[in-house]
């Protein structure tokens, strides 16, 4: 009764018309997209935190933002050098492959919103998928026991190649 597939664009196959070896590659299949698809989500998780601190910091406003102390202007993510703040209503937000818009503050801030928003989004909907891929990856466990044990010490031997 059980079946893998429930992807678009797949065809359903019963895993118990399928040998323990078939059962052991489905397996190692589903073990590697679950952890491409963490990574992922934990890619994903890492830039909404980034955005959130950025909105933070535009919404900290031009009061936190005094013309006379330095401050450390990244060029990459490991170097930095010292700048002043010019205009504090005024920031430059990064939009992506490597285009940089000067924003005022509001407007910057609305946009690092729809960034966290959208990938809250993405996160959630990745989540689902996780769940489904690692409960299919239970099911396809669940099989292959069962036939490893009703094929006994031979059985046992050719699954685990």
């Amino acid at each position: 009764m059980a079946s893998a597939g429930g992807g678009r664009g797949q065809e359903t196959v019963s895993l118990d018309s399928l040998s323990a070896q078939q059962l052991s590659a489905v397996k190692k299949q589903l073990d590697e997209e679950v952890e491409h698809l963490t990574a992922s989500f934990q890619q994903l998780a890492a830039a909404q935190a980034k955005f959130k601190e950025c909105l933070r910091i535009v919404k900290s406003g031009p009061a936190s933002f005094d013309d006379k102390k330095d401050i450390l202007v990244p060029l990459t993510n490991s170097l930095y050098v010292k700048g002043k703040v010019s205009n504090p209503d005024k920031v430059i937000v990064d939009v992506g492959t490597g285009f940089y818009v000067e924003k005022d503050t509001k407007s910057a801030s609305d946009f690092y919103e729809e960034k966290v928003k959208d990938l809250a989004a993405n996160i959630a909907d990745l989540e689902l998928i996780v769940q489904g891929k690692t409960n299919n990856l239970r099911v396809v466990e669940e099989v292959l026991r069962q036939k490893v044990l009703a094929a006994g010490p031979a059985g046992a031997a050719a699954a685990q190649s």
